[in-house]
């Protein structure tokens, strides 16, 4: 049985399988463009994605993702996010609040 679903996947060109030549692929790929060129991709596959679904799409994925990663942590992975979304939102309040403080300075000036 294994032996019949291995052949399946062979590619009659070059007789190995699709994951092989995928791989091989990716390689090659990744030789030959840089950081810019995913980045490109990446957002134009973004773009058609969201011309192809609507809300309820997103929804869906990100219930599946949510439930996904809480079936993987536990209570302490979501307290250290916790804990760090709050650092990093405290320092922005701060940084912002020197912001508008050096603004209203110099108005006065």
């Amino acid at each position: 049985m294994a032996n019949k679903q291995n052949n399946r996947n062979r590619n009659n060109n070059e007789n190995m399988t699709v994951e092989e030549a995928g791989r091989k692929g990716g390689e090659a790929t990744s030789k030959n463009h840089d950081r810019d060129f995913y980045e490109e991709i990446g957002r134009k596959g973004g773009e058609a994605t969201s011309k192809n679904h609507g809300h309820e799409f997103y929804q869906e994925i990100g219930q599946k993702g949510g439930k996904a990663t809480a079936d993987n942590h536990g209570e302490e992975f979501y307290e250290e996010i916790g804990r760090k979304g709050g650092e990093a939102r405290s320092k922005q309040r701060s940084t912002n609040t020197n912001s508008n403080q050096n603004r209203r300075s110099n108005n006065n000036r």
